[in-house]
């Protein structure tokens, strides 16, 4: 059966077009002008909204098995479907047990089973002592691999120091795939503990303090270092500080293969207007400056900055220290799946950044990142029919309703945002609209294609 769904706005790898999104079955078979669509097909009016291709998050902490509490398939995808992703990769360090294995990962396609909503794929684990189990991860079928340079806060995913991915780094490269890096290094970071002794952690600059600048960078030089000795794919996930970006500008131009990303919150929010104990807005590396803020945004706007990911990471409330307002034993974790579309939107449209530029940001880049680019991240003739139908226009204040994932909070709460997710469609069926979500899960995973050993 045809059907077309007709816009002003249809965001396409060409630009932002006006006409309509031809449908057969699954696929999109044209994107064409109104004028051109074949009579008797059902049309489906979205103007004035906006058509974007389905968001694709490759940083969001899924937790099942094994922390379902936290969150699980079924309420991530939800949250996913109703923030207009139709795909996501989810990462390896809080589930029980963790994705290190090619065992662990047939767990969690076992708990994934009749859950999801949307599309899903995992990444696999570098830890202290899996070097031999990296190859036949990829051969399995995760799309990179990703890994801690300090304590990840979660016993069972050990981090790696420098000799330990120095061990791993050959089976990285043979892979083929990108490995994603949480960048800090321990040193700086002990050393300013060292120099917070007594300090009032219930007051934002202590926990700022805590997690200084210094710890992105030593950690970013290293790893720039060991991408210039053993040529593999790095990724950095959540860059907080601007202050890395001159080094990775210059690696890059010396043709090293790295990419950035970002996430919202460090985007929207700035560290001078966190109040005190405001502990949902925890997170590691720290939300910084707004001066840094501006410098990462101008880095997305010159494409140094790669993607925007959102490194939902949530869990249960009471781990979020807020009676006490203690950084220092909150979770460090923002979850807002259901939300990054219009965070992202409200300060992209204020700095003069197009619909255009979130495609890129929010699909393109991190479809290409997990090597599914020939599947998602972009509206085109023969590919799968996943899309999102935006309301650029709308403005919209955040409440518990809106967020979809298994624990209700979020420092969002309360913000009026621009632009609000209208619908999500998978492969051509309504995943969500206005509130409601599909009957059944309708869900995929995706696979890597195998390496050669």
């Amino acid at each position: 059966m045809l059907q077309a769904f007709v816009s002003d706005r249809i965001v396409t790898p060409g630009g932002t077009r006006p006409g309509a999104l031809l449908l057969e079955g699954e696929q999109i078979l044209a994107i064409c002008n109104v004028a051109e669509l074949p009579s008797g097909i059902l049309i489906h009016d979205h103007k004035p909204m906006a058509i974007l291709p389905g968001l694709v998050d490759t940083h969001v902490h899924i937790n099942e098995p094994g922390r379902t509490e936290w969150e699980g398939f079924r309420t991530a995808t939800r949250a996913a479907a109703a923030g207009g992703y139709t795909l996501l990769v989810d990462m390896p360090l809080n589930c029980l047990p963790e994705t290190t294995t090619v065992e662990h990962l047939a767990l969690k396609r076992e708990a994934a089973q009749g859950q999801c909503l949307v599309d899903w794929a995992a990444w696999g684990g570098v830890v202290a002592d899996n070097q031999q189990h990296i190859l036949p991860l990829a051969q399995a079928g995760v799309p990179g691999f990703k890994c801690f340079l300090i304590y990840p806060g979660c016993d069972g995913f050990t981090m790696v120091n420098r000799g330990q991915l120095e061990a791993a780094l050959p089976h990285v490269a043979a892979a083929g795939l990108p490995l994603l890096v949480h960048a800090e290094l321990a040193g700086p970071i002990e050393t300013a503990a060292a120099s917070l002794e007594g300090a009032d952690w219930t007051r934002y600059a202590t926990y700022l303090a805590s997690r200084p600048d210094a710890a992105e960078l030593e950690a970013i030089e290293l790893l720039i270092e060991l991408c210039r000795q053993y040529r593999f794919r790095l990724h950095i996930v959540h860059l907080s500080t601007a202050q890395a970006l001159p080094a990775l500008t210059a690696a890059r131009a010396e043709g090293l293969p790295i990419t950035v990303e970002t996430c919202p919150h460090y985007l929207y929010f700035a560290a001078e207007d966190i109040p005190d104990g405001a502990t949902l807005h925890k997170c590691a590396p720290p939300i910084r400056s707004a001066a840094n803020r501006e410098l990462l945004w101008e880095a997305l706007g010159a494409g140094l900055i790669d993607l925007i990911a959102t490194d939902h990471s949530p869990c249960p409330s009471a781990m979020k220290e807020l009676e006490s307002g203690r950084w220092d034993r909150a979770w460090g974790g923002i979850a807002s799946l259901s939300i990054a579309l219009p965070v992202v939107y409200t300060g992209a449209a204020q700095r003069g950044y197009s619909l255009d530029d979130l495609a890129r940001w929010l699909s393109a880049a991190p479809a290409r990142l997990a090597g599914f680019e020939a599947r998602a991240g972009a509206l085109l003739p023969g590919r799968e029919a996943n899309f999102v139908i935006f309301d650029p226009d709308a403005v919209h204040t955040i409440s518990a309703a809106d967020l979809h994932f298994r624990h209700a909070v979020s420092p969002y709460l309360g913000h009026t945002l621009r632009g609000k997710v209208h619908a999500t469609y998978l492969r051509g069926k309504m995943a969500y609209s206005d509130g409601l979500f599909q009957d059944g899960p309708e869900g995929r995973e995706l696979l890597s294609q195998p390496v050669t050993p």
